[in-house]
């Protein structure tokens, strides 16, 4: 177990998280899938953490020597904390702001406690504390304090901000009461899981409503859930793309990633799922939703550029009763206001925050890493993020790095 942790911490700053999280695309590229299950990675590395854990064998490991060097991290989910993590390895002095009341961003207030309990992320967090990482909380950069202030207080910032302007449907009928986006209701449901009080004018439950979710990702499988614990009467499910098959197809050879149909706990606990449905209006009566008007649409693909093309199918027309919607359509890129409206920061064509090949951006000695950088992603891809920007700010500082570029 001893040699196992070590082995798995060299190339994953935090298993205890991608154990419970992760979709695992590592295992759909596993060379057993050629014929056979592939590897339970996940499962594995939750295994050897949480052994390691109980064994004693995660300890603060403090660095032996500091370099003098001073590093600000802006945002504390994955990707600021793996690089975090990094840099503090390597001897430098990192400080984590986090515009929310606690750390770690998305981890803790977008993941539900059922599925992510925070005990998990508290327990790192004092791990990272003993070995010498300052988390300030409750301050947000570019309003709070600014990121010229941090630049001077600092010998590199790395901007690790999500990227949290959430894709919004914008049809008829959306100015309704009773329609929400998921990082609206997510954040506060966690918020009321983990004890606190929410005022009753600000108070968004799905209890006994009809509730309808638009999008079959995660986010939507953990509205599901959530709804469910909040005991709403009824819970639907729509997703715009069609159903996906059970089994890996000739169309999704090996070691590709294959699209296929996942039900998560929160689908078990109760819900109907549709599939190839596009809500065309929201309808409502004296101000507040009372459902959808949606259509099935199927998809072909385009014989000149090879693209899925979605049409809609004749009298397909439907509706779906609901007083409490939820929309759970992913992100678009990082917020724009505030620090990066502030600091001018240019950003790449899809309005995520452009970087060099070293992920310094056009303002000199400020990084970007994560979801705000690459645009919105899987927590795997956060952490290796976070990784590589330490890897490339510690080269910078100091002209040469030891820490992995991975």
């Amino acid at each position: 177990w001893s040699s196992s942790i070590i082995s798995l911490s060299s190339t994953n700053n935090f298993p205890e998280i991608t154990g419970r999280i992760c979709p695992a695309l590592c295992e759909a590229a596993c060379v057993l899938g050629v014929n056979d299950e592939p590897v339970t990675i996940r499962e594995n590395e939750f295994s050897i953490i949480e052994r390691a854990f109980s064994l004693g064998l995660v300890k603060p490991s403090i660095p032996t020597r500091r370099t003098g060097k001073k590093i600000s991290i802006v945002g504390s989910g994955p990707a600021g904390l793996a690089c975090c993590d990094q840099l503090n390895r390597a001897g430098h002095t990192v400080t984590v702001y986090e515009k929310d009341d606690s750390s770690g961003g998305l981890l803790r207030y977008g993941i539900p406690q059922f599925k992510l309990d925070k005990k998990v992320l508290d327990r790192r967090f004092d791990l990272m504390t003993a070995e010498g990482v300052k988390f300030i909380t409750g301050v947000e950069v570019g309003k709070d304090i600014s990121l010229e202030e941090l630049l001077n207080q600092s010998d590199a910032v790395c901007l690790s901000i999500g990227a949290g302007c959430p894709r919004d449907i914008n049809i008829e009928g959306r100015e309704l009461d009773g329609i929400y986006l998921a990082m609206d209701y997510l954040p506060q449901g966690n918020r009321i899981a983990l004890g606190e009080t929410i005022e009753p004018e600000m108070l968004i439950s799905a209890k006994g409503k009809k509730v309808v979710v638009i999008g079959g990702g995660d986010t939507g499988s953990d509205c599901v859930g959530t709804a469910n614990r909040q005991k709403a009467s009824a819970v639907t499910q729509i997703e715009l793309m069609p159903k996906p098959g059970e089994c890996r197809t000739d169309a999704q050879p090996w070691p590709s990633y294959p699209m296929l149909l996942k039900t998560s706990s929160s689908h078990a606990e109760g819900v109907t799922r549709e599939w190839a449905v596009l809500t065309k209006r929201f309808v409502g009566s004296e101000g507040k939703v009372t459902g959808l008007e949606c259509v099935r649409v199927e998809f072909s693909q385009d014989s000149k550029t090879g693209r899925s093309v979605m049409t809609e199918e004749k009298n397909s027309e439907f509706q779906i009763e609901a007083d409490f919607v939820v929309i759970a359509a992913g992100f678009l890129h990082p917020k724009l206001e505030g620090l990066l409206a502030e600091s001018k920061i240019e950003l790449d064509e899809r309005k995520n925050i452009k970087t060099d090949e070293t992920m310094e951006t056009s303002v000199k000695k400020v990084f970007s890493a994560g979801d705000s950088r690459r645009g919105q992603s899987l927590v795997v891809w956060a952490i290796s993020e976070g990784r590589k920007c330490a890897h490339n700010i510690d080269k910078q500082l100091m002209g040469k790095s030891f820490l992995p570029f991975m």
